[in-house]
């Protein structure tokens, strides 16, 4: 399983919002600079976050994104699974319940369980406030994942 730059600009972005949260909207140029991302890409990959309500939009001159909660309510699970779709290691395992004909006599179904049991365990407990606490503690906060 490979995350796409849309699943990692995204964290990125996320983190941004919460290091430079002043109270005020943060334009996207402005995280697009910061980052050394596309502001184009920024926009489609903001458009997501908004419609999810994991952002909330400003219109006018001062303009611009902040999260719609603290950096603690975000795991790094619920941004790809947005930007991602499934993080499942297989196809059988994307649906709550395998449809897969071969589920009951598959010798290798437990690796792919155990996998997905773990990739769910890593991004369901890391939170973007996490993402902040060890940029700050390992490079100064000066870090741009």
């Amino acid at each position: 399983m490979k995350i796409s730059t849309k699943g990692r600009y995204a964290l990125r972005m996320m983190y941004d919002m919460a290091v430079n949260d002043n109270g005020s909207a943060i334009p996207l140029k402005d995280i697009a600079r910061r980052q050394n991302i596309s502001i184009k890409y920024l926009e489609q990959i903001v458009i997501l976050l908004n419609r999810a309500g994991y952002v909330k939009s400003s219109r006018g001159a001062q303009g611009g994104y902040r999260l719609a909660f603290s950096p603690s309510h975000y795991t790094v699970g619920m941004i790809l699974r947005l930007t991602e779709g499934s993080l499942a290691p297989v196809v059988c395992l994307e649906d709550e319940t395998n449809q897969c004909e071969r589920a009951e006599s598959c010798p290798t179904l437990f690796i792919w369980e155990k996998l997905d049991s773990a990739i769910k365990q890593v991004v369901d407990s890391i939170t973007i406030q996490d993402i902040i606490d060890n940029a700050a503690k390992s490079h100064g906060g000066n870090y741009i994942i």
